[in-house]
């Protein structure tokens, strides 16, 4: 009997943004042909604020909607964060 098994890959890391250092939450998302991660962070009021980042040219990039600019921001740390993860 042949199993199938697809990893979970989910972590989370301290991350500097809008100087402060926030804690963003990473899971991979298996359930889609192309490579996607869903990300979840709180704002300084506590709110969660979640996005999808995929696989671009040049690294991983947000999936098109309406973010915060402090988020915006920090897209080239996420990205080097997810890059460092999958190693």
């Amino acid at each position: 009997m042949l199993s199938n098994f697809t990893r979970n890959i989910h972590f989370t890391r301290l991350i500097k943004a809008a100087g402060y250092l926030r804690e963003f939450n990473f899971r991979k998302l298996n359930t889609s042909p192309e490579p996607l991660f869903h990300v979840d962070v709180s704002d300084d009021r506590g709110n969660r604020i979640m996005f999808k980042m995929t696989r671009g040219q040049g690294g991983w990039q947000f999936v098109p909607q309406q973010l915060p600019s402090w988020v915006e921001n920090a897209e080239s740390d996420l990205s080097r964060t997810i890059d460092e993860e999958l190693g």
